[in-house]
């Protein structure tokens, strides 16, 4: 199962290595992994996605618990909860009848056009990971996905549930 999980820390050199070497010690494996400081400067955010049953991800929100510069831990799938990925895609443009399918697909998958050579397309969409798979999966059979870079998950708990110190 997927579980996307949320970690507030001190905002230190070596906090963001602790945990993912945790990770690591484990034989876990990181999907995605998102960090930056929050609105307080002091402390940063870790968002990861992995996968796993319920019982590894309780070990291991545990374990980050233990370590040292962690405040919370959240494990966000285990309530509604908001998620946003960003694509940047580079495509090739090299006749109208593709450069109009690019304009088709990414008007469909509600994404933008951020730049344009006279032979490439670059891409923008903003999704759910799945939108994103979708649009890479789509595009791929019809278009040259020249790269691809994806930022890796953002998540936020829905409602009053929320990650702070």
């Amino acid at each position: 199962m997927r579980h996307v999980i949320s970690v507030l820390l001190d905002n230190e050199s070596g906090a963001l290595s602790r945990v993912v070497g945790l990770f690591s010690q484990r034989n876990y494996n990181i999907e995605t992994l998102t960090v930056a400081p929050t609105d307080d400067v002091t402390l940063s955010r870790i968002t990861i996605v992995t996968k796993g049953d319920d019982e590894q991800v309780e070990q291991i929100t545990k374990q980050l618990h233990k370590l040292i510069n962690v405040l919370k831990v959240c494990d966000l799938a285990d309530a509604p909860f908001v998620e946003r990925e960003i694509l940047l895609a580079k495509c090739r443009a090299a006749t109208p009848e593709i450069r109009a399918e690019i304009c088709s697909l990414t008007d469909i998958f509600r994404g933008q056009i951020v730049d344009v050579t006279s032979e490439l397309y670059t891409i923008q969409m903003v999704g759910s990971s799945d939108k994103i798979d979708a649009f890479i999966s789509t595009a791929g059979k019809t278009i040259e996905l020249i790269e691809v870079v994806r930022s890796g998950v953002c998540g936020i708990a829905r409602g009053e549930r929320a990650l702070r110190a």
